[in-house]
């Protein structure tokens, strides 16, 4: 299976690219960029990855990415990712990235853009990634802060894919964000939106309704609400779950609780995705593994899971065409 799930090409549409930062990576550019970090080495950082909650792992999370100074360290950021998600059999990745968290830091907007859209375009070239680039915005931060990024973002516009809304859940609701998605729709970027991680499923109600997404980022407790469960299947609308992410997050004890088997069963779009696997236990494959152990599904399920992650993703229609022709020769 494992050789089977390897050779698969898998999309991934739930990528934080700062959440890809791994310890060793972090130090060098730390040293590189003089930053003084909290922790005497790697192993130290490795152990602070205990965490209790999405706030715990928020915290540290934007710690990290303080030695993200330059163009260089965002193209070699997301280069070491790529590579990686290649070898493990990734195909396309949309890659999110938080503008607020470096603006903040007083990075200029161009720093991160750049140096990500080199790095995508790079891929492309070397390895035959496709990639597809959201702006995601906080939403613990004020609405009228993400709407004024938006417009800062306009000489990157093309270079936009879609935009989210992410960060901490709770207390933070999609509506929120009204505002700032309709004029995202005027611009003609899609839109997605974390929801219903830690948020009750009337956050993915609001994102659906307010917001207008056409994926729903996370989404497993969708499963508390039988007549949202038929609206999300009747409209084929995409979840992007995280399953290992969840775990680590201690959304759910064991994987086995994750409520994944019921959300297929309930006709559901369900594709498998990484998250921050620099955090969270590894990319798209093992959490494609780690499903398998905890479900025992067979190669028709993850067919039709990447299927749907393939039909969902942030590419060109002739990509996709081959893409979906690729996977239809293993089936």
């Amino acid at each position: 299976m494992r050789d089977f799930l390897t050779r698969l090409p898998k999309a991934e549409l739930h990528l934080h690219i700062e959440g890809t930062l791994e310890p060793e990576l972090m130090f060098e550019l730390a040293e590189r960029n003089r930053v003084d970090l909290p922790y005497a080495d790697v192993e130290a950082v490795r152990r602070a990855y205990d965490f209790d909650d999405l706030q715990s792992f928020l915290d540290l999370y934007y710690q990290g990415m303080g030695v993200l100074q330059r163009r260089e360290d965002f193209h070699e950021l997301a280069m070491r990712y790529f590579r990686r998600a290649h070898a493990e059999g990734v195909v396309h990745v949309d890659l999110h990235f938080d503008p607020q968290a470096h603006l903040a830091r007083g990075l200029p907007l161009a720093v991160p853009v750049e140096g990500l859209y080199r790095a995508m375009r790079d891929a492309e070239r070397e390895l035959g990634l496709s990639t597809g680039l959201i702006l995601a915005f906080l939403r613990d931060r004020p609405a009228e802060e993400a709407l004024e990024v938006l417009e800062a973002a306009s000489p990157y516009w093309e270079l936009i894919d879609a935009v989210g809304l992410d960060s901490a859940e709770m207390d933070h609701p999609p509506s929120k964000f009204a505002e700032v998605f309709r004029r995202a729709k005027e611009l003609g970027l899609p839109r997605v939106a974390h929801a219903g991680e830690e948020g009750p499923p009337a956050y993915i109600r609001e994102a659906l309704d307010c917001l207008g997404v056409c994926r729903i980022d996370h989404g497993v407790r969708a499963i508390e609400d039988p007549e949202l469960l038929q609206r999300l299947a009747g409209e084929r609308i995409p979840l992007t779950v995280c399953p290992l992410s969840n775990l680590r997050l201690k959304v759910v004890k064991e994987l086995g609780e994750l409520p994944l088997p019921q959300l297929l069963e309930a006709g559901l779009t369900l594709t498998l995705n990484s998250d921050d696997p620099a955090y969270f236990g590894g990319g798209v494959l093992d959490n494609y593994l780690a499903c398998q152990r905890a479900f025992g599904w067979d190669e028709a399920i993850f067919l039709g899971l990447a299927r749907n992650a393939l039909e969902a993703a942030f590419m060109p229609e002739t990509r996709r065409r081959d893409l979906l022709q690729r996977l239809e020769a293993m089936a």
